[in-house]
């Protein structure tokens, strides 16, 4: 084994041009360099497939946009070492990032994932993300959001990494699937971390491994019609793919409940008409998805998996009031 076997760092790329200068040149500065770089790019016409030419990066071109899950995925079959960093073209990653990220899945072979600590690139007071969390709404939300960058310094379990800046063990993929290209964009990375949880693995932060994100340098802006549209879309996708019929019994009211609320939120900003339209394209092709079979041997992942729900919602809650607070001071 070599030393830049260690990891692959998968970069996606759709008219990136603009992010990729500052993105390379932190993983220049890297500390570990037990790596290798493999960008997929998506069918860019911005000039990427130009610049990432001249400079001989190790790349996938592929004719059309497949979205984040279908290039990733190219990305993942490709790499040949243990594990594999996926990262968005608009970060920035600290020195030590990929160091930090091999140290914490090394701690146990359960670990599949592991998000790190990712800062708003343009307000560094701020947080962006300490990895995501799910909730009995069937709301999917990043911890720490908004909130003071100087927190959330303890590693802990959470419900997914961010598939911005998180490493992932690849010979998992090969028994829970790989991220689902019906997802194309949004919470592909919640599926497959729901995925491994019912397999019986951990997802986990770490703090120590610090990136600095642009934040919907793709698409453009927190909300526009295309993220309304496949967000409520992939959630009708999430729900029925990973809870057997019981737990979706179970869980259709505080489901329904968080739909409606996030439907009157959306309809307030001009978005009422895209979520209702990704709504009915969700269910009207639902039966498309390829549903997790369940298992007796995972009734207990499951049932820690309903606990994590629970226990999201109560944080839900608990990180808006502060938000909330912190306004307005």
């Amino acid at each position: 084994m070599s030393d830049r076997s260690k990891v692959t760092v998968i970069i996606p790329n759709y008219n990136g041009l603009k992010f990729m200068e500052p993105c390379f040149r932190a993983l220049e500065l890297q500390i570990c360099h037990k790596f290798q770089i493999l960008v997929v790019d998506n069918g860019s016409t911005d000039g990427s497939v130009e610049w990432l030419k001249e400079r001989g990066i190790p790349t996938i071109f592929l004719d059309s946009n497949t979205g984040f899950s279908g290039a990733v995925n190219v990305g993942i079959r490709a790499a040949k070492t243990p594990y594999v960093i996926l990262l968005n073209n608009d970060t920035e990653p600290d020195c030590h990032y990929i160091g930090e990220m091999i140290k914490a899945i090394e701690r146990s072979p359960k670990i599949f994932s592991v998000s790190s600590k990712m800062i708003q690139l343009y307000r560094k007071d701020r947080m962006d993300d300490a990895g995501d969390m799910y909730s009995l709404l069937g709301w999917a939300y990043q911890r720490g959001v908004g909130r003071p960058s100087k927190g959330y310094n303890h590693p802990c379990r959470i419900f997914s990494a961010c598939a911005g800046a998180a490493i992932y063990r690849r010979e998992v993929f090969e028994e829970i699937g790989y991220f689902d290209e019906m997802h194309f964009a949004y919470l592909e990375d919640i599926d497959v971390g729901y995925r491994a949880m019912i397999a019986g693995y951990d997802n986990i932060y770490c703090p120590h491994a610090v990136v600095y994100h642009v934040g919907s340098g793709t698409s453009g802006s927190k909300y526009n019609s295309f993220k309304v549209r496949l967000a409520a879309r992939n959630n009708i996708y999430l729900n029925y793919k990973n809870m057997p019929l019981p737990q979706l019994a179970l869980n259709v009211l505080p489901i329904a409940a968080g739909m409606a609320v996030k439907y009157m939120f959306f309809k307030k900003r001009g978005f009422g008409p895209d979520y209702i339209a990704g709504v009915k394209e969700g269910l009207s092709t639902v039966k498309k998805c390829k549903k997790v079979e369940y298992k007796p041997e995972h009734f207990k992942n499951y049932l820690a998996i309903e606990w994590e729900l629970l226990t999201g919602t109560f944080l839900y809650i608990y990180e808006f009031a502060l938000r909330q607070l912190e306004k307005r001071k």
